[in-house]
């Protein structure tokens, strides 16, 4: 069986600060700046390279609706892939 996972590129690199984490994509020179809810779901997503696994630990940590939380997760996601500051790949388990 095959599942995505999502993996941090060599050329991104983090900051995170008190009131935001920084994204540096050293391939294009730009900075991204994300809130201390989107640093933590992106410190999660390195972490761990899953977003079910993220997903479930955001959902003890904030106290929030878990659909909003797993869509505003999800929409982090696509941007960060978009902007190649995190890869998808395919991971075979099983």
């Amino acid at each position: 069986m095959a599942t995505q996972s999502l993996t941090l590129p060599r050329h991104v690199v983090s900051r995170a600060f008190a009131a935001e984490t920084v994204l540096l994509n050293i391939n294009t020179g730009q900075y991204h700046s994300l809130d201390p809810v989107a640093g933590r779901m992106f410190e999660l997503l390195a972490e761990t390279g899953d977003e079910t696994t993220a997903l479930a630990r955001l959902r003890t940590e904030y106290d929030a609706p878990g659909e909003t939380i797993e869509q505003d997760l999800h929409t982090l996601v696509t941007e960060l892939v978009s902007r190649g500051l995190l890869e998808r790949s395919e991971a075979r388990t099983g």
